[in-house]
Parts: structure tokens; C-alpha cells; sequence
């Protein structure tokens, strides 16, 4: 069994974390923004321990080799990552709605 991996954040991640966070105080309330937080530890989590898990759909229509996907549970959100040798690097962390193709393919992660 392959040992777990850590997961580590961009930054452009976490201020889509920070905007989600932000818009479920304003739009809901503390409850369900804390169960987003919730929700991403646990996806966080999970891919640490299966990186292979998530879709490979985006990796093929934007040509990053690599790229995978998971959804949060209960959330529209979808995590984007890359799995390295010795982590993974969740790049961003956009809704479902969006542009996705536009939006990764315009946008440097950092």
C-alpha cells in the first residue's frame, strides 16, 4: 500500500477557499461554511491517502498531464490537483458552474 502523501495548497487554492468560505458566511450562515471547511479537510484528506482517485477529464481537454479532479461532498465545488512524487498540490478550487477550461487555462498557480 503506497504511504500518504501530504497535501499542500497553492495559494490560488486558498483564496478560492477563502472567496467559498467568504460567500457561504454571506450567503448561509457560519453552519455551513464551517461544514465546507468540513468538506475540504475530508477531500484533502482523501487524496492524500488515494492521490490516484480523482477524474482525469480535465487533464485530457486542457492538455496538463496529471491534472485530477475531485468533487467535495455536499458542495459544487471541485478540487483540482496534481500528484507529485513526495505530495499533492491542489492547484485550485473552483465551482462546478464556472468556465473550468477557461478559468485553468487563463490562471497561473502559484
Amino acid at each position: 500500500m503506497a504511504s500518504r502523501k501530504p497535501v499542500v495548497a497553492s495559494g490560488q487554492a486558498l483564496r478560492d477557499i477563502e472567496e467559498a468560505i467568504d460567500h457561504y458566511l454571506r450567503e448561509a450562515d457560519v453552519e455551513v461554511a464551517q461544514r465546507f471547511v468540513d468538506a475540504v479537510e475530508a477531500a484533502f484528506d482523501l487524496i492524500g491517502r488515494q492521490p490516484g482517485i480523482g477524474s482525469p477529464r480535465y487533464a485530457h481537454e486542457l492538455q496538463i498531464p496529471d491534472l485530477r479532479t475531485w468533487p467535495l461532498t455536499d458542495f459544487p465545488q471541485l478540487l483540482f490537483y496534481l500528484v507529485a512524487d513526495d505530495a499533492v498540490d491542489v492547484v485550485r478550487v473552483l465551482h462546478g458552474a464556472r468556465d473550468i477550461p477557461s478559468t485553468l487555462s487563463n490562471a497561473d498557480a502559484d
